[in-house]
């Protein structure tokens, strides 16, 4: 099964397709708000990541005495 974020950077590439390809304004315009959404999705989840990461070296978590 792959990883939310991986399923988040999927559906955000297909609405990118569908909106290149897309022949109607409000059309293209729907499938790049929604791959907007899902690539904030993914960001949001790097963000919490990266944050979860300084957060346990800076507090010593890593081993380091």
């Amino acid at each position: 099964m792959a990883s939310p974020i991986d399923f988040y950077l999927e559906q955000a590439a297909d609405c990118a397709r569908q909106a290149a390809g897309a022949t109607l304004d409000n059309q293209r315009d729907k499938y790049l708000q929604a791959q907007a959404a899902w690539q904030a999705l993914a960001d949001g989840i790097r963000a919490r990541a990266a944050k979860r990461e300084g957060a346990g070296t800076a507090a010593g978590v890593d081993g380091d005495p």
